[in-house]
């Protein structure tokens, strides 16, 4: 039988961390045993975590609380250490997104899921979000091979920019966003991605070598659907459609729009960012005169849930993972799946080639 609180240590208090903080606090099912964070006694935390337990050392904390689950929302290059020591320690995880740095300590991550039998969750946002579990549904109607276009570009200043230098530490903005987008294409497609081929641009300095703050990467698959996904991180990046969210295919095509009368928002918008405000499906059916058989569809989203709101959805999704001891491993595969895409795009831009997956 289900214990009714699961003592969770939540590592890492940035913006996803402290998001996850609050939705721990808010279902009954979770109890904050402990925070984790390098500067944490600078940090102003929200009400309603304060009187937790605070923890400077990963390790420390891990032995102090003795979790039932570990949260793992710290820098990419910690994912699949902390992942593995938290559960080898008998603890379930929910780690950011992306799992790992590399496809070997990816699978070295589920391998540990499954030799310890304890339940990891992976940072897949978009895969709790209604409208976009809406928008793959739709575009799934529209037949193969498919088109995907997609990007997501950030114009960051400020405390935004110093949070993305730290990530350039780690991951381009190919990879540490493009597993979402990638992810939701081979949801779309149960075709297997065949090559992968990428391009960057280092647009400003300070940053580690070898490393490029935009990106542009093109995927194939074995099916004859194409995509293409664009990010770029800094104070330089552009406004102008920023986000694109967009599948073809021969039976029309599926997009995420603006409403009428609805102001754009910033890039820097982390709302924005999971948000979908219109669903505009168009279909291709031509009449006998030549004109479009079916006028275009506009699907209203404006009941869609918050970014807190889906943080959230995803923690009350492993709490029932636990409880109900359900099976995550296509869960688990399909992050390794998508990390080994965006990883070959990155290889891509280093070496200028294209990598067969």
């Amino acid at each position: 039988m289900a214990s009714l609180h699961k003592r969770v240590l939540v590592v890492g208090l940035g913006t996803m961390g402290r998001s996850h903080a609050l939705a721990y606090a808010r279902i009954p099912g979770f109890t904050i045993a402990g925070l984790c964070a390098r500067g944490i006694a600078s940090l102003t935390l929200p009400a309603e975590v304060r009187g937790a337990p605070t923890f400077t050392s990963f390790d420390a904390a891990l032995a102090a609380t003795k979790p039932d689950v570990v949260s793992i929302n710290t820098l990419p290059d910690t994912h699949a250490a902390y992942a593995i020591r938290a559960m080898e320690a008998g603890a379930h995880v929910f780690v950011e997104k992306p799992i790992a740095e590399t496809v070997e300590d990816a699978q070295r991550t589920v391998d540990t899921a499954v030799k310890t039998r304890r339940k990891l969750v992976i940072g897949y946002i978009l895969r709790h979000h209604p409208s976009w579990i809406r928008f793959i549904e739709l575009a799934r109607t529209l037949g193969a091979p498919y088109v995907f276009r997609m990007n997501l570009n950030q114009q960051s200043s400020g405390a935004q920019w110093d949070a993305h230098q730290r990530l350039l530490g780690s991951l381009s903005p190919i990879v540490d966003c493009g597993v979402h987008y990638v992810d939701v294409w081979c949801q779309i497609t149960p075709a297997r991605p065949a090559s992968v081929h990428a391009v960057g641009a280092r647009l400003t300095g300070g940053l580690r070598e070898g490393m490029y703050n935009y990106g542009h990467l093109h995927v194939t698959f074995d099916d004859g659907s194409v995509g293409w996904y664009e990010a770029g991180w800094g104070p330089m990046m552009s406004e102008t459609a920023f986000f694109v969210k967009d599948v073809i295919g021969p039976k029309g095509s599926v997009s995420i729009v603006l409403a009428a009368g609805v102001q754009p928002v910033r890039s820097d918008d982390i709302n924005a960012h999971t948000q979908t405000n219109q669903i505009l499906l168009h279909h291709a059916a031509l009449a006998a005169d030549g004109s479009f058989a079916r006028p275009d569809e506009r699907l209203s989203t404006v009941d869609e849930p918050s970014h807190d709101n889906l943080c959230e959805r995803e923690q009350r999704y492993l709490l029932k993972a636990i409880d109900e001891d359900l099976d995550l491993t296509a869960h688990m595969n399909d992050a390794v799946k998508s990390l080994r895409i965006v990883l070959g795009a990155d290889e891509a831009v280093r070496t200028g080639r294209v990598v067969t997956l």
